[in-house]
């Protein structure tokens, strides 16, 4: 057998890298294929608080004028904090006091809130495929969705920067919860918080984010198709169908994500 020559190239088997394949799980754990999730990144976590701060200001106001209503209205001052620590949703909270207020049920109230909150249902669908854990645990990471969060945390390809979501509404919870509080306990201090316009804040917020998405022609249908739907069912139905309807158009923009792209690779499915 002649010798090696020492001068000829050589051939190395590919190890950990782009184009490598992946053992089959259970073989050595050094080189394992890698979680399909990322792990919960510190300094994303803290870009979400930063980017946050802003909005966070603006629900802290609005939660002050919530506190001093909820009071107004006759619930105790604890409830009221009580509520905006369990429920976290100022559009259903809102809604249960106006219900309350104007001699409606418990039942009716509850009702009005739940139908308000289900547009998280459609919400829910598109962040689930970006979560780790099984169907409790991927429930439970879900109770951090805000409006505001899940579109600042969304992605390009259609998923979602976990990280990022759970810093922007860490801070959220903390300013809706302590200005709800400050509201109940000493809000009547402020007066009429109706002549600071607060209320013009979040639809100014969410106008902003739906010109971004009016960029792209997919963008541009499904809010027509939200805005047709919305519409049409408002003078016949519920507070909060109308809202619950016109978010299930934005399902369409799900297509994106498993769908073959124009070099003939199919995409990301998972």
């Amino acid at each position: 057998m002649p010798a090696p020559d020492p001068d000829a190239p050589r051939t190395v088997a590919p190890t950990a890298g782009p184009g490598a394949a992946h053992p089959a799980a259970g073989t050595d754990p050094d080189t394992a294929a890698p979680p399909p999730h990322e792990p919960l990144d510190r300094a994303v976590f803290l870009r979400g608080v930063r980017a946050g701060v802003p909005f966070s200001v603006a629900s802290g106001l609005v939660a002050l004028s919530f506190g001093t209503l909820a009071v107004d209205v006759g619930f105790p001052v604890l409830a009221a904090i009580a509520m905006s620590a369990v429920v976290f949703a100022g559009s259903a909270q809102f809604a249960t006091l106006t219900i309350v207020a104007g001699g409606g049920g418990l039942g009716a109230a509850v009702l009005a809130a739940v139908l308000v909150n289900s547009r998280f249902l459609p919400m829910g669908v598109a962040l689930a495929p970006s979560l780790p854990g099984g169907p409790v645990a991927r429930a439970l990471q879900g109770q951090a969705v805000i409006d505001a969060s899940w579109a600042m945390a969304s992605r390009p390809d259609g998923s979602f920067d976990r990280s990022f979501l759970f810093g922007f509404t860490a801070l959220q919870y903390a300013t809706w919860v302590a200005g709800t509080a400050l509201g109940a306990f000493g809000g009547n201090l402020l007066g009429d918080t109706d002549r600071f316009g607060f209320d013009a804040i979040f639809p100014t917020f969410f106008l902003v984010l739906l010109i971004t998405e009016l960029r792209e022609g997919r963008g541009r249908g499904v809010a027509a198709a939200g805005a047709l739907i919305a519409l049409a069912l408002i003078p016949f139905t519920p507070t909060g169908v109308p809202v619950l309807a016109a978010s299930a158009a934005a399902l369409v923009g799900l297509r994106r994500r498993g769908l073959p792209d124009p070099s003939g690779t199919q995409g990301d499915a998972s």
